[in-house]
């Protein structure tokens, strides 16, 4: 099996960043897995100046960098799995391999958010947000996201799995797939997807075409801070880095932490 975990960053890294992306280095050696970090930009994503309801600071480079890890759809017929992970989720050195657990049976693999042992701060906090971001997607084009009392269905996209089969949903170059007309009001952020990232255009894509999604278990996406069982995740994902002691910078403390 060729297998791939790719990873974005553009821009200076910060120390967090680096020790996670080491740390993957790390796992992709003892697993045999390629391993890719992309630190050019190369789909350079931008709003529509006379549509978009993005704050200035978040093109401040030009481009919206959360997009450029859907290059990777690129690489799909070259390989036959590949993983996105996001720079700030750490690896623990003891982790299994993550594509065993993946298999081949479905063509996208991912954790839903509201299937992890998250605190109940967090719970709340997921109700608020999947009904602004879900709400207005939920039947549209057949999309179901199956509401309930936790809120609605979505994919933590901070780690993605794919089987080369994915591809055939995508079937073009990831720039023209993103830049879709229907995908405009994500990259824009109309209403309430202002402050969104490329999770709720993923989300409603996997709906909406109805993609078989493998509900992977929570401990590959361990949300820092968010899941009570933090110890026993094998990624642990520093999300919302501005919620972090000193922005994670002080990496030897959150190591003690988890």
């Amino acid at each position: 099996m060729k297998r791939l975990i790719y990873q974005v960053s553009v821009g200076k890294p910060s120390k967090l960043y680096k020790h996670c992306i080491n740390s993957v280095s790390e796992y992709c050696d003892k697993h045999d897995i390629e391993h890719y970090v992309l630190t050019k930009p190369k789909l350079r994503i931008n709003p529509n100046v006379f549509t978009s309801n993005r704050s200035e600071g978040a093109s401040r480079l030009g481009y919206l960098p959360i997009f450029e890890k859907e290059n990777a759809f690129d690489l799909l017929p070259e390989y036959d799995q590949i993983a996105i992970i996001d720079s700030d989720i750490y690896i623990r050195p003891d982790s299994p391999n993550i594509f065993e657990d993946f298999g081949t049976d479905k063509p996208f693999g991912a954790v839903c958010e509201r299937e992890m042992p998250i605190t109940q701060k967090y719970a709340q906090k997921i109700q608020n947000y999947s009904r602004m971001q879900y709400q207005p997607l939920h039947g549209k084009k057949g999309a179901d996201f199956k509401p309930n009392n936790l809120g609605y269905e979505f994919f933590n996209m901070g780690l993605m799995l794919m089987n080369q089969s994915f591809y055939d949903y995508i079937n073009m170059p990831a720039k023209d797939w993103v830049t879709q007309n229907e995908f405009q009001p994500f990259v824009d952020g109309i209403g309430t997807w202002k402050w969104s990232t490329d999770q709720t255009l993923l989300n409603y894509f996997m709906k909406t075409r109805k993609v078989p999604v493998k509900h992977m278990d929570w401990k590959w996406n361990g949300l820092y801070s968010a899941n009570k069982k933090i110890s026993e995740c094998h990624f642990v994902h520093f999300f919302l880095k501005d919620l972090l002691p000193e922005r994670g910078e002080n990496v030897e403390q959150l190591m003690e932490q988890i």
